[in-house]
């Protein structure tokens, strides 16, 4: 299959890439590098041994998607790019909104401009919002959030669901994320952002590599066992081997279908410090601050669905997430 997969260099689009091009498809990207390097195309091909084709475009452009659309074709789309940032999302709203929203619509459009009818989205867990009680499964209502962030993934999905009514014959499966960590074993790949990290694991990388000076975890006082944020942290690359096994669902099913992809357990903020110093032998500084807004104190899948349906479970443990994420973090460039 052709796939066109937006977003497609960054963290978890790249790793995507790397298993789609393993498994004999022929991935496009889509990329504006707001929050990616242009050497990523460069490590995927040192990884597989194959060069992805690669266009540096805003997805909101549709001129420059119909190009793309036009010079390939196009199977399937897997959908990545997006603002993804929640602290920021809540303090910016209407550049979450815009971008986002603007994003799926114009793909949307431009797909049904060429008979497009696969759809894979990259969603989210904030579609529970906050008052789902945990281990979150589909069939609970997804109807709200705790960010604009989480809502734009809300309104997408909702916008997805209504359009496979609308068209029968198009195919769009939702996959609600937990919280990936852990990056390629060849070092090669890992979470990179642009500026100081906004998620957990590229700020505990960068710490032990002495680039910032200490980790401030957000909140001590959530009624958790240690009053730190409980996650569903899952390794990048069990993810992104659930990509593969959605865009084979979503070629032979019709209509929308929501899966969780995570782990099933939840692991707290202290115990992923921990996890990652006993993992690599580092001592990693760290002071306890105020909350974050937006952040929910725990959370974590019940991800029996995709392993039903999909085939797809999670293989890595946490230590496994650990190591790979400092063996990147550690010869980061």
């Amino acid at each position: 299959m052709t796939i066109l997969v937006t977003g497609g260099a960054g963290y978890i689009g790249s790793h995507t890439v790397v298993e789609l091009l393993q498994a004999g498809h022929t991935p496009i990207i889509a990329d504006d590098l707001s929050n990616a390097r242009a050497d990523v195309i460069d490590r995927i091909e040192t990884i597989t041994g194959q060069r992805p084709v690669f266009y540096q475009t805003d997805c909101k452009d549709a001129a420059a998607l119909r190009r793309i659309f036009s010079s390939h074709p196009i199977d399937a789309v897997i959908h990545f790019a997006a603002f993804k940032a929640v602290g920021e999302s809540v303090k910016l709203p209407l550049k979450y909104y815009r971008n986002n929203l603007d994003t799926a619509l114009t793909l949307l459009e431009v797909m049904e401009e060429f008979g497009c009818k696969n759809f894979v989205f990259s969603s989210s867990a904030t579609v529970y919002g906050p008052n789902n009680p945990y281990p979150y499964r589909e069939e609970m209502k997804a109807i709200e959030s705790s960010s604009p962030y989480g809502w734009t993934k809300v309104m997408i999905e909702r916008i997805l669901t209504d359009y496979c009514t609308a068209k029968p014959d198009f195919s769009a499966v939702l996959l609600r994320y937990f919280n990936p960590i852990g990056a390629h074993e060849s070092g090669l790949l890992g979470d990179e952002p642009n500026g100081i990290p906004n998620n957990l694991m590229p700020y505990i990388g960068r710490v032990a590599a002495g680039q910032l000076e200490k980790l401030t975890v957000f909140g001590g006082d959530y009624d958790t066992p240690d009053g730190t944020c409980q996650r569903d942290y899952l390794h990048v690359v069990d993810l992104a081997v659930g990509h593969l096994k959605a865009l084979q669902y979503c070629a032979a099913h019709k209509g929308a279908e929501a899966f969780n992809l995570g782990t099933g357990s939840g692991v707290s903020v202290l115990e992923l410090v921990n996890a990652f110093q006993s993992a690599n032998g580092i001592d990693l500084p760290y002071t306890v601050g105020p909350r974050r807004e937006g952040d929910l104190p725990a959370f974590w899948a019940d991800a029996s669905k995709a392993k039903t349906l999909l085939g797809w479970e999670a293989v890595h443990t946490v230590e496994d997430m650990c190591r790979s994420s400092w063996n990147f973090a550690k010869n980061a460039r």
